[in-house]
């Protein structure tokens, strides 16, 4: 199989340096725009009164200098630190300028507006981390877990991606492809002597090779479940009849008043959502539409839905309301039970604040022959009783894997589905060897394997997968 190679390059000689604000939109204490690219230390210059009185160009890398940006009169704009950055030593592995500025956004906006008259001009979305890819500053992979990191919210999100941006997923994945490239050579070298029926290519070498490409293909897809639930959140689903406290209880997990509380039934007609982080766990929490008989189609499709939301969720919630009668509760059950099978499920019996002690255990006791594994818990949504406790649950019900430094789990599904394909690939030759297929046939299938453990890392790839990974950037980085 032929290999595909990028086709985008570093920036030519008469190309602009790129510029952007690479802070966060909007007024802050100070501001930092970012310039780069063959001939950004000139075009700084053109714009940049040191109070020293040098020229950025005789100036050392990786120095600091104050002064003043000044527009086309000469007037001052704004009184700046400068940061130097020459070639390759930068993070775009351009030669570089970060201009630090005050906060506001007209003072903003001025200093961009000088830096594209006097030569550059704007930079896409995540084209400075496009430019250290193309450089060889980092990997694709590596650049991928850099918007992760932007994006992090919780320990674990920033975990993974501090894990992958040091390299440790590229650094095993690119052991395993050079052995196979090595390996490959010899077996494409025999086909050139395949009238002398000689074999370079120790076979046994090769199945142990394919057995550890075999395994750690398979691994690093299986973590790809644990991997996408620390990073996207934990989809629980809160769910029970109408009027159990399942939007009070939202409310209380989140800590604001995102869904509407009301005694009437069916107020919630559609799945509204939310994220709570939980001892660096991040935790999506969906109420869902109130399960009962209704002839209201729009209730109906709500109710239709949250048993949807109920399949994706990995934990349950199911809430019931202590003060509802057997038979309201067996109707629920009936609905519920069957599509709960298989998940983990907490029960929690609301408006314990309603009812006695002995009244509040003869309700729950109705549960218990429910043919369903499940933690129980009694609570009440509205005085927040027994909160820390179902808190400690839910962690429990998550069962994600500690991340340490150097841990690699998959999360994005990219690379998910590169590894499927390699997997699938390396699979294919340990059952040719089995079958004694011959040299060319296995290298076709190493090949493959090779093609997608290259796509994960951009050894292989096109412009239009670097166009879609990119431009989920945000603009500045």
């Amino acid at each position: 199989m032929a290999e595909m190679t990028h086709t985008l390059s570093p920036l030519d000689d008469g190309e602009a340096p790129i510029c952007a604000v690479s802070t966060p939109p909007g007024t802050g204490g100070i501001a930092v725009i970012r310039l780069s690219g063959k001939g950004s230390i000139v075009l700084a210059d053109r714009v940049f009164a040191s109070s020293s009185g040098k020229k950025l160009q005789d100036c050392a890398a990786n120095t600091v200098h104050f002064g003043e940006i000044r527009d086309a009169a000469g007037e001052a704009l704004d009184q700046v630190l400068v940061s130097l950055f020459r070639a390759p030593h930068s993070y775009t592995g351009e030669e570089s300028v970060e201009i630090s500025c005050h906060g506001s956004v007209y003072i903003q906006q001025q200093i961009l507006r000088r830096l594209i008259d006097a030569g550059a001009r704007l930079a896409h979305a995540g084209e400075f981390t496009q430019q250290a890819f193309l450089n060889g500053k980092m990997d694709l992979s590596q650049a991928e877990a850099v918007a992760d990191l932007i994006a992090s919210t919780s320990a674990g999100q920033h975990r993974l991606a501090m894990n992958q941006m040091r390299g440790g997923f590229s650094s095993e994945l690119g052991r395993l492809r050079e052995q196979l490239l090595d390996f490959i050579s010899l077996v494409e070298l025999e086909l050139d002597f395949s009238e002398e029926d000689v074999e370079f290519a120790d076979r046994s070498h090769l199945r142990e090779l394919a057995g550890q490409i075999e395994r750690k293909t398979a691994q690093l897809a299986d973590s790809f479940q644990a991997g996408k639930a620390i990073k996207e959140g934990i989809p629980v689903a809160i769910v029970g009849e109408t009027n159990a406290g399942k939007s009070t209880l939202l409310n209380l997990l989140v800590g604001e008043e995102r869904a509407l509380v009301s005694d009437i039934h069916g107020t919630t007609r559609d799945a509204i959502e939310d994220t709570v982080n939980l001892d660096g766990i991040l935790f999506r929490f969906i109420d869902t539409a109130g399960i009962r008989q209704t002839a209201d189609t729009i209730e109906t499709m709500g109710i239709a839905r949250s048993f949807r939301k109920l399949e994706q969720a990995a934990i349950v919630l199911w809430v019931i309301d202590l003060t509802c009668s057997k038979e309201e509760f067996e109707a629920t059950a009936r609905a519920l039970v069957p599509k709960m099978k298989g998940k983990k499920a907490i029960l929690l019996f609301n408006k314990s604040d309603l009812l006695s002690s002995a009244e509040t255990e003869e309700a729950t006791r109705q549960a218990f022959p429910l043919e369903l594994e499940a933690e129980r818990l009694c609570i009440s949504a509205k005085t927040g009783a027994h909160t820390e406790k179902l808190k400690q649950l839910l962690l429990k019900a998550a069962a994600l894997p500690e991340i340490a430094a150097g841990d690699v789990i998959i999360s994005n599904a990219r690379h998910y589905e590169a590894l499927k394909k390699a997997h699938a690939a390396i699979v294919r030759v340990l059952k040719g060897m089995d079958e004694q297929l011959s040299g060319e046939l296995l290298s076709q299938d190493i090949r493959a394997c090779l093609h997608f453990l290259g796509e994960i890392t951009g050894e292989i790839t096109n412009d239009e997968i670097l166009g879609s990974i990119f431009s989920r950037f945000c603009i500045g980085k």
